[in-house]
């Protein structure tokens, strides 16, 4: 059995660092795993519950909700925005975390991760990331953590997948998160 590792990225931007990083998990997935980037986001409307209507919820978080629905684990990518997590991830979390008691997290395995400008690599946003997915249900594994600091710098003239130290720390977020999927199944 593949494990199937969601990956949601918080930046709408062609030429993200978050999406580069993601894009780098699709290739470090360990053998037994798979991690599927979603596309899409940008198409999901804001939360609104009365657009949540059992039969008629918008296409684009009926994608989305489906594609969760499959999943073992989620790997969300965060850069930080004015201190805090993106509108796009934030509403992606709301979406998943409905319907209440039943959402597509329903304690599977989270990891957040991410990268920034700053010195910190946009810690306060992934936190907050984490806090609102673990109040949406999912299993947050807090200490499974990457924040690459710099990224403008960092990644101008190199992808994420080709820069040693991130690519050997970013294998070490897979491979815990996917032992973490396995590990019960092993019980």
């Amino acid at each position: 059995m593949s494990v199937r590792i969601l990956a949601l990225v918080g930046s709408l931007r062609a030429g993200s660092h978050n999406r580069q990083l993601a894009e780098a998990a699709v290739k470090l997935a360990p053998e037994g795993a798979e991690v599927e980037l979603f596309e899409g986001l940008a198409e999901i409307p804001f939360y609104n519950e009365d657009l949540d209507v059992e039969g008629d919820v918008p296409a684009a978080a009926a994608k989305l909700r489906a594609a969760a629905g499959s999943a073992d684990a989620f790997l969300l990518f965060s850069p930080e925005y004015n201190g805090t997590i993106p509108a796009v991830l934030k509403n992606a979390i709301d979406w998943l975390s409905r319907p209440f008691g039943a959402g597509a997290f329903g304690g599977k395995p989270v990891v957040v991760v991410g990268t920034a400008y700053g010195q910190f690599g946009g810690v306060w946003a992934q936190d907050e990331a984490r806090k609102a997915v673990g109040i949406a249900g999912g299993t947050v594994l807090e200490d499974v953590k990457l924040s690459v600091a710099g990224s403008v710098v960092r990644f101008a003239e190199t992808h994420p997948v080709d820069d040693a130290e991130v690519a050997g720390q970013l294998a070490e977020v897979l491979n815990r998160l996917h032992a973490h999927v396995e590990a019960p199944a092993a019980a």
